[in-house]
């Protein structure tokens, strides 16, 4: 397995368990506030390193394809969590400006790649 996934991977799963903690969806544990800002600051550290820090290398046209078909599944993940999130909120009445702006964000970058990437071919 390659370096660079093998650290994504993992990157990945400390990510998973820092947000699941921090999420702490069952109620199984009383987090004092130091805990909760020590695991809000380890999600947005290892957030940071994901998206912004491990960046990918592709060598050919096959590896670059595997890219941005991981590039789209991810997109389409996030848009379809954020509009589940937004469908419940609203019917709850809850509705998080968080959640709608994330996914305009996400859908006014992806068009404004598109753009770009049309005109400077």
């Amino acid at each position: 397995m390659n370096t660079n996934v093998l650290a994504q991977l993992i990157s990945a799963l400390l990510l998973a368990v820092a947000a699941f903690f921090l999420a702490n969806p069952y109620g199984f544990w009383m987090p004092e506030m130091t805990h909760m800002v020590v695991l809000a600051v380890a999600v947005a550290i290892f957030g940071a390193f994901s998206v912004f820090v491990l960046m990918e290398r592709a060598g050919d046209e096959r590896e670059n394809e595997h890219r941005h078909s991981a590039g789209r599944a991810a997109f389409l993940a996030g848009g379809a969590v954020l509009i589940i999130g937004i469908i419940i909120q609203t019917l709850s009445h809850t509705l998080d400006p968080w959640l709608v702006w994330a996914l305009l964000a996400m859908v006014a970058a992806k068009s404004i790649a598109r753009v770009y990437s049309a005109y400077n071919r």
